[in-house]
């Protein structure tokens, strides 16, 4: 089928979608039930789980759409849950966990965490101590987790742990879907400089986790881990609209200023061009990664998008003057804030990966440079000596 029947169709499909469902009419959670029935939650998806098997650059049309008539965006708290569980669950997940996890995942009725960094394994994931070990059929996770976006209105969380000490370290990890609820998980917020506590630091002890919700194989989960890594830098560094984002932000503070600093404004076309530039970038690789598990070439958007936001947030902080420093954090739609974006802008270049990870994931993957020298790639992870 081309690409202009398939717009056809989907263009009928969503008329429908709309026709039977009115926005503003519905609760929201019930129209996206909708739709992901309809198989218009991604497009690329197998029909029967919120797709339609078609190409992957075939759902803008769908979002286009939708946004122009009004219908209910993403969730709150959605971001991990489209970004890194879903693209996981289609990859890793068995057909039954597929069937139950990625409907109330797209609705807004679940909501989804990360659970990888830990305080001796953040950049270097491989590293993690967080352990599960076999009670039965079924697993025991102790351990702890930190920065944990969501964690604490999270129901279910991606949870990679070390279930076998004696090989090295990549070789030792699986994979799991938690039970945020069960006995024996512990959340506890993190005050951030925003004011917000949106991190989280979980710690488990002797939390059961059925075998059933394994995603991948004993010991095989560190392919998992990578789906995961991949998709989450996606995501950040994801391209948006022309105009949209950050650079909206500051352009939405020049046209209010009353000034025309010309040396602002050089700074202003400066960022402009490069977020046009990162956003067409972001889509030329979305393009060509069609709807498997994304490369490499992930780490050019993270990158280069997390240090961008940093730069715009600077601009906006400067055009805003004195008035930059009246921040209220009790405020509503204090998200909306640029002063708040530009206080959460400073960990973007940490989370998902930091810079130097970045760079590093470029050099040796991307441009094929040598590796960085690493002893601990051979030796048993318990035999690696640990801060």
């Amino acid at each position: 089928m081309s690409a202009t029947s398939d717009a056809d169709e989907l263009q009928s499909l969503v008329a429908a979608l709309l026709r039977d469902h009115p926005p503003g009419e519905i609760d929201p959670e019930v129209f996206r039930g909708a739709q992901f029935d309809r198989g218009l939650a991604w497009v690329h998806h197998p029909e029967g789980l919120g797709g339609l098997g078609l190409p992957v650059q075939q759902q803008s049309v769908v979002d286009d759409l939708l946004a122009q008539a009004g219908a209910p965006g993403a969730p709150e708290h959605s971001v991990i849950g489209y970004g890194m569980a879903a693209p996981v669950l289609l990859v890793h997940g068995t057909e039954a966990q597929q069937r139950r996890y990625l409907r109330p995942l797209f609705t807004g009725a679940e909501v989804w965490c990360q659970l990888f960094s830990e305080p001796g394994a953040g950049s270097d994931i491989a590293a993690l101590a967080t352990s599960a070990r076999r009670e039965g059929t079924d697993w025991v996770v102790n351990g702890q987790k930190v920065w944990t976006s969501f964690a604490h209105v999270a129901h279910f969380g991606l949870l990679a742990a070390r279930t076998d000490p004696g090989v090295p370290k990549h070789r030792g990890i699986t994979y799991f879907v938690m039970d945020m609820h069960a006995d024996g998980v512990e959340v506890r917020p993190l005050r951030q400089l925003t004011g917000d506590a949106e991190f989280n630091e979980v710690f488990f002890v002797d939390a059961p986790v059925p075998d059933d919700d394994r995603l991948g194989s004993v010991d095989g989960g560190w392919p998992v881990v990578l789906t995961t890594l991949m998709n989450e830098r996606v995501m950040i560094g994801g391209a948006l609209q022309r105009g949209a984002g950050p650079i909206q932000d500051a352009l939405l503070l020049w046209r209010r200023a009353s000034h025309c600093d010309p040396v602002l404004r050089d700074r202003l076309v400066q960022l402009w061009t490069e977020a046009e530039c990162l956003r067409l970038t972001t889509l030329r690789a979305a393009e060509r990664a069609q709807a498997g598990t994304p490369g490499p070439e992930g780490a050019v958007g993270k990158l280069a998008a997390t240090l961008l936001n940093q730069r715009i947030y600077d601009l906006c902080m400067d055009l805003l003057g004195p008035a930059a420093t009246l921040y209220d954090v009790t405020a509503a739609g204090v998200r909306d804030d640029p002063r708040w974006q530009f206080l959460r802008s400073k960990a973007n270049t940490i989370e998902g990966g930091t810079s130097e990870i970045m760079r590093n994931i470029l050099a040796e993957r991307v441009l094929g440079l040598p590796a960085e020298r690493r002893t601990d790639r051979t030796l048993p992870w318990r035999d690696v000596p640990r801060s």
